[in-house]
C-alpha cells in the first residue's frame, strides 16, 4: 500500500474538498506524532489519511462510519493495527483504544478541526502566523469551535504528551502542508 494508492482511493471516495483537507491534516499530525514518539511514520500517516474515507459513503451515519472505512482500508492493504485504529476512532462502536496508534488517531482527529478553526478566524485565514498559545486560549473558550471535543484532544496525555505540547506538534505539522490545506 503506497501513499499514492491511498490518496487516489480517498479522492475516488470523497468529493468534499474540506473533508479531504481534514484527512490530509490528520495524516500530517499523525506523521508528526509518530516521529515524536518513535513510531512507524508511514503506518501512522496512512491511518490518518484513511480514517474518514467512508464518511460520504455512509452519509455521516455514525453507526456505520468507520466500519466501512476499516474494510476499505483493509482492501487497500492496511494492517490490523491500522484498521483497528480507524474503527476505534468512532466512539459509536465502543471499540476500546488499546494501542498508541488508536489513541493518537483519536486525539489527532479533533485537533485538526480546532487548528483549522483557529486559522480561519485570523484576518489572513492562514496557519503561518498562528501560534500554539493562541490556540490554547481558543481551546479554553467552549463557544469557539464548539463541536470540537476538547476531552478527546486532551487524551493525548495517555501518549505521554502534554496538551500544549500536542497542540504545538499538530500546529507545526499542519503548517508544513498549509498550502495543501488552503491555509
Amino acid at each position: 500500500m503506497t501513499r499514492e494508492d491511498v490518496l487516489d482511493s480517498v479522492r475516488a471516495n470523497v468529493e468534499n474538498e474540506n473533508l479531504v483537507r481534514h484527512m490530509l491534516a490528520t495524516e500530517a499530525v499523525m506523521r508528526a506524532s509518530a516521529r515524536y514518539l518513535g513510531e512507524d511514520e508511514e503506518e501512522w500517516g496512512l491511518t490518518g489519511l484513511l480514517h474518514d474515507i467512508d464518511m460520504e459513503l455512509t452519509e455521516g451515519d455514525m453507526n456505520t462510519h468507520s466500519k466501512l472505512g476499516a474494510d476499505l482500508a483493509r482492501e487497500l492493504g492496511a494492517n490490523e493495527a491500522m484498521t483497528h485504529a480507524i474503527l476505534a476512532h468512532n466512539e459509536a462502536h465502543g471499540v476500546p483504544l488499546e494501542t498508541k496508534l488508536d489513541k493518537a488517531l483519536f486525539c489527532a482527529d479533533p485537533l485538526t478541526g480546532l487548528l483549522t478553526a483557529a486559522a480561519l478566524v485570523r484576518p489572513d485565514k492562514k496557519m503561518a502566523g498562528l501560534e500554539a498559545r493562541s490556540v490554547m486560549k481558543k481551546f479554553k473558550e467552549k463557544s469557539f469551535a464548539a463541536a470540537v471535543d476538547r476531552q478527546q484532544i486532551a487524551q493525548c496525555q495517555e501518549l505521554g504528551l502534554e496538551l500544549d505540547e500536542f497542540v504545538e506538534l499538530g500546529l507545526g505539522a499542519m503548517k508544513e502542508i498549509a498550502a495543501d490545506l488552503g491555509l
